[in-house]
């Protein structure tokens, strides 16, 4: 199976404005992209790639002032099954978790967490816990949420 990704993001700066992206692919699925995932600007201005600490491709940018289109457009070759199924995956508590898994829980810059926080608890508190309120929060996104 082939699956098109990409995207177009139109940002309007009053100045130069400095942007980190991490759009690409990952590495691991680099030798399924059956054409790039090249970064394209309008207007064309130098960009700098690197990799962070989780093997993600970043690309860092300084926006200039005005508009600026950021787009890719590229085709995966996947093989179109669905992911795996684990009903009786259970939840672990935080206290018995990984070191290295902490980082996963950390905030995010770009939510809101206190507000998201509490509007989680009160759709998904009644969920038990472990696959099933994976499951019910991938659920509410796919009927709440559309990419276009």
């Amino acid at each position: 199976m082939q699956i098109r990704v990409g995207y177009e993001l139109v940002y309007s700066c009053p100045q130069p404005t400095p942007m980190i992206l991490t759009l690409n692919v990952h590495y691991t699925r680099v030798s399924d992209l059956l054409s790039p995932d090249h970064v394209k600007l309008q207007p064309a201005f130098p960009i700098i790639g690197y990799r962070d600490s989780f093997g993600n491709w970043c690309t860092r940018l300084m926006l200039p002032a005005g508009r600026t289109r950021i787009s890719a457009d590229a085709v995966v070759r996947d093989t179109g099954l669905p992911d795996a199924v684990m009903p009786s995956a259970t939840q672990v508590p935080v206290q018995d978790l990984p070191q290295e898994t902490l980082v996963f829980l950390l905030g995010s810059r770009y939510c809101e967490t206190d507000l998201l926080s509490e509007t989680a608890w009160k759709l998904f508190s009644g969920v038990p816990t472990g696959w099933a309120r994976v499951q019910a929060v991938c659920d509410f996104v796919h009927q709440h949420i559309r990419f276009g």
